[in-house]
């Protein structure tokens, strides 16, 4: 005697606590083998009517072809468990990734690159002053003087064209270095007391505020000299605002020289009120070194409630040394400071105040 159930898709024979003889089984086994079919329920009134309910006897089995009496036991499935947990828990190694090593090119093919596509060779002063020996005047100086040697020759002529690369340069005994520096491009918000050159010992230069920038180039560009910084244009002592750092003397010449039509705008806090006869008088200009300078804009801007002195937005052309004090002075104005905010297409920035 036993208890069982068969199930096969949607089909489900069960019988409970039967006592099987040998005819009756095989009668249930034919039955069940014709009338086994999807969405049949097989129940006992399918069954012959010899089948007799008895009492369950204990040591009796039930063996049929179509059941599976081995179930799965609670260790089988904890063994399934862990094996899967042990599956997802190992870690896939990534594979390393190979990096494409550069191309490897004979001499003849750097040579062959280097005179069609490299670098032209440079006038030796301006090669001098781009190495950061000194400024170009000052380069141009130590060549008349025959303090430069190009390829074991003294060299008195600054036009000369040579390539660092290619020729060996010495400047007083030392050799220019092969690689010339990076070209740096620096903004900087000018504070008020500081000089735009170098020459004057009396006066703090605003270079002296790159000097952890030059400490640090060592290690920033190993192999590469440091390079000579030097303002584009200039600013006096009391103006405060942009101006420009670089070590790159065609930009440098390029930004600052008049032909670049590049304007520039200053702030100008003044003392007193403003009128509106003395912003004509700005805007019809002033004379400066015999030439006539006139503002391409100017404006009066709105009162702010943490600045009580009134704020003129002053912009100018040629941007000549002192302009906009001279424009400010003629129109009867007596400025309070002064700060430049903009050059061609560069505004300082909020975060450089």
């Amino acid at each position: 005697m036993a208890a069982f159930t068969f199930s096969a898709a949607s089909t489900t024979l069960a019988i409970s606590t039967l006592h099987l003889t040998r005819a009756s089984f095989l009668s249930i086994h034919r039955t069940c083998l014709h009338t086994l079919s999807p969405r049949l329920r097989i129940s006992l009134n399918s069954f012959p009517s010899s089948i007799e309910e008895h009492e369950p006897l204990p040591s009796s089995k039930v063996s049929a072809p179509w059941i599976v009496h081995a179930l799965p036991t609670a260790r089988s499935f904890q063994s399934v468990a862990d094996g899967g947990a042990r599956k997802k828990a190992v870690t896939v190694k990534k594979k390393e990734k190979r990096t494409a090593e550069e191309p490897r090119y004979s001499k003849a093919a750097r040579r062959f690159y280097n005179e069609r596509f490299g670098e032209k060779p440079q006038r030796l002063a301006k090669v001098l002053a781009a190495a950061g020996v000194a400024s170009r005047r000052s380069s141009e100086e130590l060549i008349f003087q025959g303090k430069v040697t190009v390829n074991g020759s003294v060299c008195d002529t600054p036009q000369t064209r040579v390539d660092p690369a290619k020729d060996i340069i010495y400047v007083k005994g030392s050799r220019l270095p092969k690689k010339l520096p990076s070209k740096v491009y620096l903004a900087l918000n000018k504070p008020k007391g500081y000089i735009c050159s170098s020459g004057e010992k009396e006066l703090k230069s605003i270079l002296c505020l790159f000097d952890d920038f030059l400490k640090s180039w060592d290690k920033q560009n190993p192999g590469e000299p440091k390079p000579r910084l030097f303002t584009v244009g200039r600013l006096d002592v009391a103006t405060t605002g942009l101006i420009i750092v670089t070590n790159d003397g065609d930009f440098a010449q390029r930004v600052s020289h008049p032909s670049s039509n590049l304007t520039k705008e200053y702030i100008a806090t003044v003392n007193g009120e403003v009128h509106k006869r003395q912003l004509v008088a700005i805007i019809q200009g002033t004379t400066i070194d015999g030439v006539h300078c006139t503002p391409e804009y100017v404006e009066l801007l709105p009162r702010q409630q943490d600045i009580l002195r009134a704020r003129l937005r002053i912009v100018v052309n040629e941007g000549r040394n002192h302009e906009v004090r001279e424009l400010v002075k003629k129109a009867g104005l007596e400025i309070h400071s002064l700060k430049r905010i903009r050059i061609g297409g560069f505004k300082l920035s909020s975060g450089l105040g």
